[in-house]
C-alpha cells in the first residue's frame, strides 16, 4: 500500500524558507536557509517523507531557485498566487500573518484545493524570460540617464 500524497506548505523569504508538513500523528516544522546548500537539505527531507507536493507563494523572484532544485528533484511543485492564499485564510478567520503560519495555510490550501504542478519552464522560456528581464533592466537605466 502506497504512502498518501502529503501537501507540504512553503513560505518563502530572500534568506529562509519555512515549511509545515502535516504528517499523522504529528506535523512537522522546519526552517531552512534559502540557498544552494539549504535547497539540498530541503530535498533530502522531502524525499524521507515520502509523495510530497509542495505549495509555495510566487515572491518575486526568491523562489525561483529553490523551484527549480525541487522541479530538477522531481518533486512536484505548485507556485500559486499569493493572493489566492490570503484570501484563503482571510475566509477562514485567519487573520494573523507570519512565516511559520503561512506555511500551515500554504499546506492547508494544498491538500484542500489541490493546485496543478508548476510545468518545468523548457530552455527556450527559460531564456526568453532572461532576455526580457535584461530588456527591462535597460529600460530602466535609461529612464535614469
Amino acid at each position: 500500500m502506497s504512502s498518501p500524497l502529503v501537501y507540504v506548505g512553503m513560505d518563502i523569504a530572500k534568506a529562509t524558507l519555512d515549511l509545515y508538513a502535516p504528517l499523522a500523528p504529528r506535523p512537522q516544522s522546519r526552517q531552512m536557509a534559502n540557498n544552494p546548500t539549504g535547497h539540498r537539505a530541503l530535498v533530502r527531507w522531502l524525499q524521507k517523507l515520502g509523495p510530497v507536493h509542495i505549495v509555495c507563494e510566487a515572491t518575486g523572484g526568491y523562489e525561483r531557485s529553490v523551484v527549480t532544485a525541487l522541479q530538477q528533484a522531481a518533486i512536484a511543485v505548485s507556485v500559486v498566487n499569493p493572493r489566492r492564499t490570503r484570501d484563503f485564510a482571510r475566509a477562514q478567520g485567519r487573520l494573523a500573518k507570519t512565516d511559520r503560519l503561512d506555511a500551515q495555510v500554504l499546506a492547508e490550501f494544498g491538500q484542500r484545493l489541490q493546485p496543478a504542478a508548476t510545468p518545468v519552464p523548457s530552455a527556450a522560456q527559460r531564456q526568453l524570460a532572461e532576455l526580457v528581464s535584461r530588456r527591462q533592466q535597460l529600460q530602466q537605466l535609461r529612464v535614469a540617464e
